[in-house]
């Protein structure tokens, strides 16, 4: 158990629910949108790009606001840019304009997954800590089973922008549930003034840590691969493998749903074991499925089957991964557990931005610009965690 009653960690997980639903329930629509908005191939990635950007800049504000004034005002403001944003994403006309309320949208919602991090280290030391995040993927880990088949079911029935309405009535409840059951959990009697050198020396101290920089790497390569496969998953799946807008739901689904199950194995595997040990064998599958894509896709032979195994392997090893890396990068930062996750997010998503950019611009016809940033990806995630993070500890020796 945790530290942190089973109510307030599902609020929690609804609050970093925002951004996968954000991300996913809008990916089936993506053939009805270039219909609707227009736009060459690959422009409609450039809107999940924009939205990448916004939540790596946006949680570097957050942090260090609520290390200084506390968790819930500055998450409360996030989540009402968030629902205007929201608003203006359903209104837009062409796919610039979009992109450009994405990027409000994400600044909006990256509160959410900022601060609920914060609030786990606040009541929370490390392993118990990785312990809370694998049950948040309880609730967060619905979001992309659900959001795509939700999402296929409304531009289907209702057209794609009410996939954004949604969204907002999704942040307005959001909004409503932290104004009535969260407490404040961060004391501010003695934080000091917000002063812009004051915020930089704080993120300097963080990068100079190794630990730090190790954890938030194995996080953010990892991520960055699943957000190549979110990205490019749409013309991979349904144009070029010809699979249906409603089976490409439960492609989706199935995969989140490793994702959600490793979370839980993890939690029973943190009971005996250091995240350290969970970590630096999980590391190991999302290098060994993307190097396996990464080759059939070299040699120009990437079956349906083999390609669906593959992705399954690589995101439900996030379950184990995402946990126990954030655990480890927020570890020591206690009195700054909202600049420590604020940049922690911030470099994560940075990386997703990038893997996204490179899903837009690199359009591959076969698809392979996907599995060879995998491969990459799970490389870099074994590395970092090889080269960076800390050593190896079992528990209870």
């Amino acid at each position: 158990m945790t530290s942190l009653p089973i109510p307030r960690l599902i609020l929690l997980g609804a609050l970093t629910a925002i951004g996968p639903l954000s991300i996913d329930m809008y990916l089936p629509a993506f053939p009805a949108m270039t219909a609707g908005l227009g736009g060459a191939p690959g422009w409609l990635e450039f809107t999940l790009a924009s939205f990448f950007v916004g939540m790596a800049l946006g949680q570097l504000a957050y942090g260090p606001l609520s290390d200084r004034f506390g968790r819930r005002r500055p998450l409360m403001a996030g989540l009402a840019l968030y629902v205007l944003a929201s608003l203006g994403c359903a209104l837009a006309e062409d796919v610039p304009a979009l992109a450009a309320w994405r990027v409000l949208q994400a600044l909006g919602g990256c509160a959410g997954l900022v601060i609920a991090r914060a609030v786990v280290r606040d009541r929370c030391p490390a392993r118990e800590a990785a312990r809370a995040f694998s049950l948040l993927i309880l609730v967060f880990g619905l979001a992309p089973i659900l959001a795509p088949l939700l999402g296929g079911w409304v531009v289907t029935a209702l057209g794609w922008r009410a996939i954004f309405w949604l969204l907002a009535g999704y942040g307005a409840l959001a909004l409503l549930a932290v104004w009535r059951w969260l407490p404040e959990t961060h004391d501010t009697r003695h934080a000091g003034p917000l002063r812009p050198l004051s915020v930089l020396a704080g993120y300097a101290g963080l990068l100079a840590s190794r630990s730090f920089i190790g954890h938030t790497l194995i996080g953010g390569l990892a991520f960055a691969g699943m957000f190549a496969y979110i990205a490019a998953s749409p013309f991979v799946l349904i144009e070029l493998n010809g699979v249906s807008v409603e089976d490409f739901g439960w492609v989706f689904g199935l995969n989140a749903l490793g994702f959600v199950l490793a979370g839980q194995i993890n939690a029973r595997l943190l009971d005996r074991w250091a995240p350290t040990w969970v970590l630096r064998r999980a590391v190991l599958a999302p290098a060994a499925s993307g190097l396996m894509l990464g080759g059939l896709g070299l040699i120009g032979w990437l079956p349906l089957p083999a390609l669906l195994a593959g992705l399954f392997v690589y995101v439900a090893s996030l379950g184990f991964i995402g946990p126990n890396a954030a655990a480890g990068a927020l570890a020591t930062h206690g009195q700054q557990a909202g600049s420590a996750s604020a940049l922690m997010g911030a470099l994560q998503f940075a990386l997703a931005t990038l893997a996204g950019y490179l899903v837009g611009t690199w359009h591959d016809p076969g698809g392979r610009t996907l599995v060879f940033l995998m491969a990459l990806c799970g490389t870099g995630t074994w590395l970092a965690q090889r080269w960076l993070a800390a050593p190896l500890k079992r528990h209870g020796r």
